[in-house]
């Protein structure tokens, strides 16, 4: 569906418009079809809509408090049973059931109240981790106690995850969608950077200490969703309108630009997933004889690169044509993997592996303001969560791999495996489609299976019906 715009009337018009049809000082009226209509009134900075800045500081408590538990699993795991294959179990649990779960949840994100929904997943985390840090207060930490809770809180996750991402739509106005979904992976990767270390610190106090706090975070989460005054409810079913599950792969597939660039983000999500890539560089750095230090010190060089690109995403999106950045950051990945292959010396490997991390914030940024724009509001939650779904579920799967190369061929082998994956994972980026790529404001609000952009207001009129033609 495109959306034209009547271009403005003529001098003459003015010049004889009617006294008290003057415009007034704080409503301007545009002629469409001889009659007057106010234009709407100015759109507030994002930093002043209290509304998204409410749900944006709820989600990042949130997202601290799931960091600072996170890491105090395995933690508390070693310290009790002392296996670090029961720990890396539990992990690879964690990652499953929030990739499974994001279906469902995004389903349900579609069919109810998404405030309600998040205050929810929130409270089920605050009573389960409540009452798990009383149960190490009481040195009651069996190891199947540790799994149940680790994967419960995964699957709030995944559950919550697309319906805050979907709630975004509701609001912000499209013009500031990117500017909001850039300000989102601050969020995230402020959290991913700070929440180990606090989740360590408190567990070096006492080991029940990060569950607590993290109970506390998401009580506080909570707290902030109640600030939020504009209702979230979504659009009520019509009849014969059926909201199943699998609609959000179905809108996914049918959207040339979505299906293209989710192609290219599992692929590089399989070659590049932060669990492997570190995986592989503490590989590296121990066939190369480097200390536990400089091999931490390695993988922090590595890691700044994802929150220096969530602090640069927003001036780069503006500034940077949307093509330009896909195609950039799709071909940085193969480019990197070959100098990894070929580089000696290990501070190399982390600068290079952090220009990697660098276009994540950037590039996941730009994808969902795309996806914001281009897919309805009520089928917000069930493409998110097929989204999340796609995108994790190749990460377990990029790990194993890198693993299973390792053992078998050393460093060399795994970096050139992951520029082969990367190379062809990033084709897609060259086809037309994303090298004509408009803003995302520019696309219209619709799952027809050609998004087209909006007609803007100078557009010449045999022009624009052009496009709306070929829209159709």
């Amino acid at each position: 569906m495109t959306v034209s715009q009547t271009p403005p009337g003529s001098a003459a018009d003015e010049a004889t418009a009617a006294p008290d049809e003057a415009k007034a000082p704080d409503e301007a009226t545009v002629p469409d079809g001889g009659e007057s209509r106010k234009k709407e009134p100015a759109e507030k900075p994002l930093l002043k809509n209290r509304d998204f800045q409410a749900l944006w500081t709820s989600e990042a408590f949130a997202a601290l408090a799931k960091e600072t538990a996170e890491v105090a699993y395995p933690l508390l795991i070693l310290a009790s049973s002392g296996s670090a294959f029961y720990a890396g179990a539990v992990g690879s649990a964690q990652l499953i059931t929030a990739s499974l779960m994001s279906i469902p949840g995004g389903t349900l994100a579609d069919r109810m109240d998404r405030r309600l929904l998040m205050i929810i997943c929130n409270l089920v985390r605050v009573v389960l981790l409540g009452v798990f840090s009383l149960l190490i207060f009481a040195d009651q930490t069996h190891p199947v106690l540790v799994f149940a809770v680790a994967v419960g809180s995964a699957a709030c996750l995944g559950i919550s995850n697309p319906t805050g991402l979907a709630a975004i739509k509701q609001l912000v106005p499209p013009s500031q969608l990117t500017q909001a979904t850039a300000q989102n992976q601050v969020r995230y990767f402020a959290a991913t950077m700070g929440g180990p270390p606090v989740g360590g610190a408190l567990f070096g106090v006492a080991r029940a200490f990060p569950f607590l706090s993290a109970s506390i975070g998401f009580l506080v989460s909570t707290v902030l969703l109640l600030f939020i005054r504009k209702p979230m409810k979504v659009e009520q079913i019509t009849p014969g309108e059926k909201r199943n599950t699998a609609e959000g792969f179905k809108i996914l597939g049918n959207q040339p630009v979505l299906r293209l660039l989710i192609v290219w983000i599992m692929g590089s999500n399989m070659a590049f997933t932060h669990s492997g890539v570190f995986l592989a560089l503490i590989a590296t750095a121990e066939s190369r004889g480097a200390s536990a230090s400089f091999t931490g010190m390695l993988l922090s060089i590595a890691g700044i690169g994802g929150l220096v690109g969530s602090l640069v995403a927003g001036p780069v999106i503006k500034k940077v044509a949307p093509a330009k950045l896909f195609l950039a950051a799709a071909w940085i990945g193969p480019v990197a993997a070959i100098l990894l292959a070929n580089v000696s010396g290990l501070v190399p490997l982390g600068i290079i592996v952090a220009c990697v991390f660098l276009r994540g914030p950037i590039t996941s940024a730009l994808f969902l303001a795309y996806l914001a724009a281009m897919v309805p509001d009520k089928a917000q939650g069930r493409v998110l969560g097929a989204v999340m779904f796609m995108s994790m579920i190749a990460a377990p799967v990029g790990v194993f791999a890198i693993g299973t190369v390792f053992e078998a061929a050393g460093p060399v082998w795994v970096f050139t495996v992951m520029a082969v994956v990367s190379g062809l994972a990033a084709l897609p980026t060259l086809s037309p489609r994303i090298r004509n790529l408009a803003p995302p404001e520019a696309y219209a609000d619709t799952s027809a299976t050609d998004a087209a952009p909006i007609a803007d207001a100078t557009t010449p009129e045999s022009d624009r019906s052009d496009k709306e033609g070929e829209a159709r």
